[in-house]
């Protein structure tokens, strides 16, 4: 089964998505600039059912719209740090429903390798955006670097958990003293374990650390060879499931649930670009909440619009994923009172001291450095209806 989680190795595939659907294949879905009227018509609409914002009504879409065709859309790239999967759904529901287009973008999803390398693009400025893991970003504000922040959170919890057998004696974060530990190379998990570690009054040292390819991780837990691994819950655990490992064998010991204060992926873009577009910067973070929205109103459409767009994807797969996602990165308590897309800003202090703990800042970033909640739409149009 092809490994396709956010926090191991994975071969470079580049993906191009815009708003319209043709009989291309999978994976590609031509650029179209102009929807027709209706479908731009009926996204507005929809907009203005989900925000509420006086005067946006579908008059007004008409008249908008007759204004874009004077204009061509503005060409957004927009970087994935790892092979797309369910945790993109927004993503691909905003190309695919016309969520861009009726924003007056243009947009064209390509693959990075991990995390540092999307960072990297966007702050060179060959993608205006990317979806990344917000702790990389921590580690790379650190360094004489372009002010890259987040604009719009998306996993308000960090799906880091060490996945372990119960079989092998572990049912709890405490049973992984003496245990070893299974770590696939370039995984983000691991790097917030000191800081669980210390806080859980566990002894890190007595921990044996194992260091893998990510290809390997899930056959070695299932073959017996290691006692637990570490990564991200929606990806290990329901991979592990998938390859015959039983559900009630599996301890999924998620850092949330032990006072890992992190949160996850988040949308970065370039200074530069938001500098000079920020209309299209607002645009694009409408685009992800309302694609949000429409994930987990219909977590089966989103699923298969995932599942379209890969190369050898399962839709049961897919959707079990993203329906964790949902459940327990998404829609949290932090989520379902403050709304979408944005952060507690004492919260990421204290998600940027527990990361201080296994890196050494030549300068510590503030949490104003990390995230701009400027482009934001109002709260009432990020509230969990």
């Amino acid at each position: 089964m092809r490994q396709d989680g956010r926090d191991g190795g994975f071969p470079r595939h580049e993906t191009t998505i815009s708003d319209a659907a043709t009989d291309s294949g999978p994976g590609v879905i031509p650029m179209h600039a102009n929807q027709t009227a209706s479908q731009t018509i009926a996204i507005r609409c929809i907009l203005a059912l989900l925000w509420g914002l006086t005067g946006f009504t579908c008059l007004g879409a008409i008249e908008t719209r007759a204004a874009e065709e004077k204009h061509p859309p503005v060409a957004v790239q927009f970087s994935l740090d790892r092979p797309i999967n369910a945790a993109d759904a927004p993503f691909v529901l905003a190309a695919t429903d016309g969520l861009y287009s009726s924003e007056g973008l243009a947009v064209t999803i390509n693959v990075a390798n991990g995390s540092p390398e999307a960072i990297a693009r966007v702050a060179a400025g060959s993608s205006d955006f990317a979806l990344v893991d917000i702790n990389a970003l921590i580690r790379f504000r650190d360094k004489d670097a372009p002010p890259v922040k987040a604009v719009f959170m998306l996993f308000n919890a960090a799906p880091y958990a060490i996945i372990a057998r119960k079989s092998r004696g572990i049912h709890a974060l405490s049973d992984i003293e003496g245990k070893t530990l299974g770590v696939a190379e370039g995984d983000l998990s691991i790097r917030l374990w000191p800081a669980l570690a210390r806080q859980n009054g566990i002894k890190a040292a007595s921990v044996k650390q194992n260091p893998m390819s990510a290809a390997v991780r899930e056959p070695m837990l299932s073959a017996g060879q290691i006692d637990a691994v570490t990564g991200f819950s929606y990806l290990s655990a329901i991979n592990l499931r998938d390859r015959g490992v039983p559900a009630d064998d599996l301890a999924v010991l998620r850092f949330a649930d032990y006072g890992c204060e992190a949160y996850g992926l988040a949308v970065i873009v370039n200074p530069a670009f938001a500098a000079k577009q920020p209309e299209a910067v607002r645009g694009f973070v409408r685009a992800a909440i309302v694609g949000t929205h429409l994930a987990i109103k219909s977590p089966e459409h989103a699923a298969d619009e995932v599942v379209s767009r890969m190369e050898d994807g399962s839709r049961d797969l897919e959707l079990e994923r993203l329906r964790s996602v949902i459940a327990e990165n998404i829609l949290t308590r932090e989520v379902k009172r403050n709304g979408l897309g944005g952060i507690d800003h004492i919260r990421l202090e204290r998600s940027i001291d527990q990361v201080a703990e296994d890196f050494k800042f030549g300068k510590r970033p503030t949490a104003a450095d990390i995230f701009d909640d400027s482009f934001l739409p109002p709260l009432g149009g990020r509230l969990i209806n």
